[in-house]
């Protein structure tokens, strides 16, 4: 329902009331100005009623362009929102798609994790097992040295003349001679020195680690270096870098009385280093055999050579020898041909003789 259908009927009805209580009004007035009164009301009516339907009219185009401005505003509206939220949804799920990643990334590292938490529990158990931390410490050496060397410049648990056996034996050539290794893992003294609560207990431990690491040199020392037979010096192999530097940092003094004892401790980066040093040893000394057999080889070759030179020559004065007998027969044939020639001129000269005969004879 709209407003025009609302307002003319209402103005009509006032418009008919106010003309009944005019007429009633004006009741004893002449008929003529009754009517001529009806008609002003009228032309007001008309008047009204027209501007009327022109202000429904401008309501109504008023509506209609309101109605048009808000579906277009809701359109835009609407692409702006579905336009959001396609955007948004886009982005809700690659963010979810990179959550799944992360969360399958973070399960990945936690199943690492717990792998690695069991064998560090592993290597825990090793540790704790004396038989099993000395067989721990031998297969890091083996892995180094065969990292290090070729398969023919070491041994492991090589059994030397007075029946100890070593963990390994480097063959370097002497001087110095074959160098042996062993490997030691003084873990307990370490670990006690780490969980110390105390200075105290810190000095306790540190005497212990030096007490065993210089107990573990003298037996290497008596045990594995052995005049005419192995270097004068051996290698004590200690697993742990840790450790390593613990006794060099901490006690100096044991170090030195290791050196003393012609014992030398290496971790796995300086055993590293030491095999690059015996690595360029064995390749000069292997050089000096070489350049001794090439020396050897070209003695004989030098002896060849002469040889050859000596063929050679013999065979220049057999080549200058045929080379004179080649011009005596050149010269040899030359003068048989020239002989040859004179008695074919002096065979010619007597046919032509006998020819002039034959010839006067007819004549006659």
């Amino acid at each position: 329902m709209t407003v025009t259908t609302i307002i003319i009927p209402l103005l009509a009805g006032l418009l008919g009331i106010a003309i009944g209580l005019l007429i009633r009004k004006l009741g004893h007035q002449s008929s003529k100005n009754i009517e001529k009164q009806i008609a002003e009301i009228g032309r007001h009516h008309a008047e009204l009623t027209g501007r009327l339907k022109s202000f429904t009219q401008a309501q109504e185009d008023a509506r209609g362009q309101l109605n048009r401005n808000l579906a277009e505003r809701l359109d835009n509206v609407s692409k702006t929102v579905t336009d959001n939220l396609k955007e948004s949804g886009e982005k809700t799920t690659k963010t979810l798609g990179n959550i799944g990643e992360r969360l399958s990334t973070i399960d990945k590292a936690q199943q690492q994790i717990a792998t690695l938490s069991g064998q560090v529990v592993e290597l825990q158990q090793i540790l704790d097992n004396k038989q099993a931390r000395g067989a721990f410490g031998e297969t890091q050496l083996a892995d180094i040295v065969k990292d290090g060397l070729p398969e023919s410049a070491y041994d492991f648990q090589f059994t030397l003349s007075n029946g100890k056996r070593a963990d390994c034996i480097i063959r370097l050539p002497k001087p110095p001679g074959p160098v042996v290794v062993d490997s030691k893992f003084p873990l307990e003294a370490y670990q006690n020195f780490r969980k110390a609560k105390d200075e105290k207990e810190a000095q306790v431990a540190l005497k212990q680690m030096q007490n065993d690491t210089l107990k573990h040199a003298q037996d290497i020392a008596s045990k594995y270096i052995l005049q005419d037979e192995t270097a004068e010096a051996a290698l004590m192999f200690l697993p742990s870098e840790s450790i390593f530097s613990e006794i060099h940092l901490r006690l100096p003094q044991v170090v030195e009385k290791c050196r003393s004892l012609r014992v030398y401790p290496v971790s796995p980066n300086t055993m590293s280093l030491t095999l690059n040093t015996v690595r360029a040893i064995m390749r000069d000394v292997q050089m000096r055999e070489q350049a001794s057999l090439i020396q050897k080889e070209v003695e004989t070759l030098l002896l060849d050579i002469n040889r050859l030179m000596n063929r050679v020559g013999k065979l220049r004065s057999h080549f200058d020898q045929a080379s004179k007998d080649i011009d005596l027969i050149e010269k040899s044939s030359n003068k048989i041909g020239n002989r040859s020639e004179k008695i074919s001129d002096l065979e010619l000269g007597n046919q032509e003789k006998i020819k002039d005969s034959n010839v006067l004879t007819n004549g006659k």
